[in-house]
Parts: C-alpha cells; structure tokens; sequence
C-alpha cells in the first residue's frame, strides 16, 4: 500500500516503521522541520516538511495515491482538517485520524473521519472491563472499543458444566467462537457440552460482557 502519514511525533515515527517493515510505501508530513530532517535522516522514507492542513504539502506528499493517510499530530484539529482534505480533495478511500482529547472522538466520528483511535480511550476500557469483570480477562477490542473478545475458564461451581451450548440462554450480543479443552481447540456447535476446565473465547458487544460472564461462572 501507499501511505501517507501526517505528523511525525513518536506514533508517526513507529507507525512508518511498522508500515515500512511490511514492505508499504510511506511519506511522512511533518512540520517542524528540525523533526523533519531527523526523521529522513533515520528512515527509508520520503519526509515532507510542512504544514499536512494545507493543500501545497498535502499534494507534494502525493496524497491523492495514497491507499491510506493516517493524521496522527498531536493536533486534533489539524488531524481533522488534514484528514478531510485527504478525502473529499484528494480521494483518499481510508483516512485514520488520531485523537489526543477522548471527548473529541464523536466529533471526530461525526465529521466524516473513517477510523479515529484515542489510546486513553482503549486503556480506559481494558481497564474497566478487567476490574468489573474479574473472572474474564480481555484480549482485544474491536469496532472501535463497542466490542471485545473475551476469555475465561469454567471452574468445578460453573452451572454450564454439563450443559450442551444449544441449552444454554446467552446473552444479546455474545457469541462463542471457540473452546480450549485439554490444549484442543474446539470450534462448537450446539451439541457441544460444557465441561470444567474449559477455557471459552467468545466476542461480546457493549454490556453483555458481564452478562456472559454471570452465566458461565455463577
């Protein structure tokens, strides 16, 4: 892919590296041009120094092949401003805004950006979903952090042990992808019956976590 990446702070930085590692074509915008010439000096890569909200730059950086143009600033406004040139001027398909403020995610959402991740926001969330649900531990999120994919195992007490998958009411929104026994790992179907020990994946979305989770340990 073609990528172009506005912001060259410590994420542009790793994000160009991880880009670069995987064989993709990357140019960087930076525009503080100290920051600028170090960055193309360490990487194997294009560097535009330059304002990325500004069309001269954004076009010098060849925005309009670009696969992907990620704004990754510590501006949120900037990362808006970039990212909706990147896509209405330039027609740029994939634009990932980054925000530095959570409370501007919405906006952000709202105003067009197809992708926009705010790290306090995601370890925010690992974080209240390993303490309300203590039994369950989070492997990853997805849509944006509406859903997660969980993981937990069926103590000797779990009301499950026994019970095959089709007997058992699971909550709106869940769904059991697969099952650990014995180091096996199980994709299920109804007639699969619960036992003690058994690790259980499942993807859950918004509150039925801890739903799921009531109903395989009670």
């Amino acid at each position: 892919m073609n990528i172009v990446i506005m912001g060259g702070g410590k994420l542009g930085r790793q994000l160009a590296l991880n880009m670069l590692e995987r064989k993709n074509t990357v140019q960087i915008i930076e525009k503080d041009r100290l920051r600028s010439l170090r960055l193309a000096n360490e990487l194997d890569l294009e560097v535009i120094s330059g304002n990325g909200t500004e069309l001269e730059i954004l076009k010098e950086a060849r925005t309009s092949e670009a696969d992907c143009f990620l704004a990754v600033s510590g501006s949120d406004q900037d990362n808006l401003v970039a990212c909706q040139l990147a896509k209405q001027t330039f027609g740029v398909k994939k634009v990932i805004a980054r925000a530095n403020d959570p409370r501007n995610l919405t906006a952000l959402r709202v105003l067009g950006i197809d992708i926009v991740v705010s790290s306090t926001e995601i370890i925010t969330n690992m974080i209240e979903q390993e303490v309300n649900v203590s039994e369950m531990h989070l492997l990853t999120t997805l849509n944006r952090g509406r859903a997660a994919i969980v993981a937990m195992t069926l103590t000797e007490r779990s009301a499950v042990n026994g019970t095959k998958l089709r007997d058992v009411q699971l909550p709106k929104g869940s769904l059991i992808v697969s099952v650990l026994r014995d180091g096996q790992m199980i994709i299920p179907n109804g007639d699969l019956a619960f036992s003690s020990g058994d690790e259980i994946v499942a993807v859950c979305e918004g509150k039925s976590q801890k739903d799921l989770n009531r109903i395989l340990s009670r």
